[in-house]
């Protein structure tokens, strides 16, 4: 069913385009002598391939409690998901969507302070959020960039499928690691048939070439604390298929995986969030790209939940009004509204 873009009291709601993209647009009322809000462009999680801005009810429910909260105008993308489209179109309608926004006249349009932006999303929206912010940062023709990115247990790498959190939770519910490899395979536009080598890291052994390069950006021995670390050991291949790189040379683009992006891109990154849950494949990713970001110079907040699980945050409607879903919401939008 269609969430039509029907108005609360308090929060206008409204639906447009932007350069091709559509996207929700969640404003509060303007206050008497206010001039111009702080913004967030949210791009929603469910693997490339699932959920909405505009027919979830849930991403509806958390863009709208934002925009109160924060008293912000928050623009939620409505990119395009497979089986429609695959890499690299999602990335393309979130980095297009982002950056018509971040022109001064639709900032203008929307009364949005152009210094007091941020881009954020969950789990396949938190990749996004993360590559867009890498492209767009260094952007020499904009000349609004986003002031903060707060990714919510984002999805940052496809080199390693043995991360000590993919090994702790291989069998976790809601994400077990075969489902989060076949999103990849599907974003990818990949063959099934591939599942099992990426499980056991075949596609990045050490006699693929194309992926040597890339190992030491996200060297989980060094970059995991101990106690995400605990005794799990990594799992290297020597031999593996170099065929499947070739194949896909998608697994190694920073637009895919913004985790192994070199160190120049990081250090241009704003001040960044990160939320990460113990009960989830990708705590990793996040807790190493918090740790690569911090390296190259970034203000990082690391913001680990140990009772949580991956896609908590949007579970606060009943009859799925979890209380880590409240408990994480409310961290992260505290976090935003201290820091945007």
């Amino acid at each position: 069913f269609l969430l039509k873009s029907v108005s609360s009291e308090d929060i206008n709601i409204t639906d447009a385009v932007f350069d091709g993209v559509e996207v929700r647009v969640f404003e509060p009322p303007a206050k008497r002598d206010e001039r111009l809000k702080r913004s967030v462009v949210y791009i929603h999680g469910g693997g490339w391939a699932l959920a909405s801005a505009s027919m979830s009810l849930l991403y509806n429910n958390l863009c709208r409690i934002m925009a109160e909260s924060l008293n912000a105008v928050v623009v939620s993308v409505e990119y395009r998901l497979v089986p429609e489209v695959c890499f690299p179109e999602q990335f393309h309608d979130a980095l297009r969507a982002t950056k018509h926004f971040l022109q001064p006249d639709v900032l203008a349009e929307y009364s949005v302070d152009p210094s007091r932006i941020a881009i954020s999303g969950d789990s396949a929206g938190g990749n996004l959020a993360a590559a867009v912010c890498q492209q767009v940062i260094p952007n020499e023709h904009l000349t609004i960039r986003p002031k903060l990115q707060a990714l919510i247990y984002p999805v940052l790498q496809a080199f390693d499928f043995n991360t000590p959190s993919y090994q702790q939770n291989m069998n976790m519910p809601v994400l077990p690691r075969y489902v989060m490899i076949n999103y990849w395979i599907d974003y990818f536009n990949g063959n099934y048939d591939l599942a099992h080598s990426l499980v056991i890291n075949n596609h990045t052994a050490l006699d693929v070439g194309q992926a040597l390069s890339f190992r030491g950006r996200l060297n989980w021995t060094s970059l995991l604390p101990s106690s995400f670390k605990k005794n799990y050991k990594p799992v290297i291949q020597t031999t593996g298929k170099a065929e499947i790189i070739r194949e896909i040379p998608a697994l190694l683009d920073v637009r895919a995986v913004p985790l192994l992006a070199e160190n120049e891109t990081l250090q241009l990154q704003p001040k960044t969030y990160i939320l990460t849950c113990e009960n989830d494949v990708l705590r990793d990713d996040g807790a190493m790209y918090a740790k690569r970001l911090e390296h190259a110079g970034v203000e990082v907040t690391l913001d680990h939940f140990d009772d949580c699980f991956h896609g908590c945050m949007i579970f606060t409607i009943w009859p799925t009004d979890f209380s880590a879903g409240v408990q994480t919401r409310n961290s992260y939008i505290k976090w935003l509204d201290e820091n945007l």
